[in-house]
């Protein structure tokens, strides 16, 4: 078990990095800090500014969170936030990963993927407003 400063070092450390730190990451980052922060280097060898900047990164995450309905990824409206992205470039990603969502196959449909650009937003709203948000509720564990 890591102490609770080095816990909160590798939180940060992920924070810096990432963007955010995943609700995942927190727990195994007071288990395994070193874990977490090797994760967070990775994280952004991929996603730091390139031939696309970050916040497209981070905005194609999330329309493809919104495509596939994946609950997880909708945490990427964070970092693409953080990395400067509009309510407008929000809006156009949501609307992208809405309309994949009746095309990929397998896909959840054009009506399904809308309720999940419209948590996008939601979520969105909240975060620039300093509001308590969820993204998705934690799992809940049964015997």
């Amino acid at each position: 078990m890591a102490t609770p400063e080095r816990t909160q070092a590798a939180n940060q450390y992920m924070k810096e990095k990432m963007l955010f730190t995943p609700r995942m990451f927190q727990i195994i980052n007071s288990v395994a800090p070193e874990a977490g922060e090797r994760f967070a280097d990775f994280y952004e060898t991929i996603w730091a500014d390139g031939a696309l900047p970050r916040k497209v990164k981070e905005l194609m995450f999330t329309s493809i969170g919104v495509a596939y309905r994946s609950p997880a990824c909708l945490i990427h409206i964070v970092p693409a936030i953080e990395a400067g992205a509009t309510d407008e470039e929000i809006f156009e990603a949501v609307a992208v990963g809405t309309l994949a969502g009746g095309f990929v196959p397998g896909g959840p449909g054009i009506p399904y993927a809308f309720q999940y650009a419209a948590k996008v937003l939601e979520i969105a709203k909240k975060y620039r407003a300093g509001e308590p948000w969820e993204y998705v509720q934690p799992a809940e564990f049964r015997l």
